[in-house]
């Protein structure tokens, strides 16, 4: 299985947060996306359950940052999951 940490390296932040995302690849990490029951206490989601998300945006969904709702910050880090996973199933690199 592919690398899906190494994967997001150097690509397009997915999570696009607007006046947040700082547009900058080099910074973009892979941001899991926290859902009750896929996850718990030092205890992470599976990697095919993240976006690539630069520094300014993982700040927001990590609730390190607060500058929208989390309500808000959830739908962007949902929406940025799915088109990261829709780049990774269309490169091959993720079967569904």
């Amino acid at each position: 299985m592919t690398n899906l940490r190494k994967e997001a390296r150097g690509r397009e932040c997915q999570i696009r947060i607007p006046g947040v995302c700082n547009g900058n690849p080099e910074t973009v990490v892979l941001t899991h996306y926290r859902l009750a029951g896929t996850c718990g206490t030092g205890m992470k989601p599976n990697d095919a359950q993240a976006a690539w998300g630069c520094t300014a945006c993982h700040d927001v969904c990590d609730g390190r940052t607060k500058v929208i709702t989390r309500d808000e910050a959830r739908l962007y880090h949902a929406e940025g999951v799915m088109r990261t996973q829709a780049i990774l199933i269309a490169e091959g690199k993720l079967k569904i």
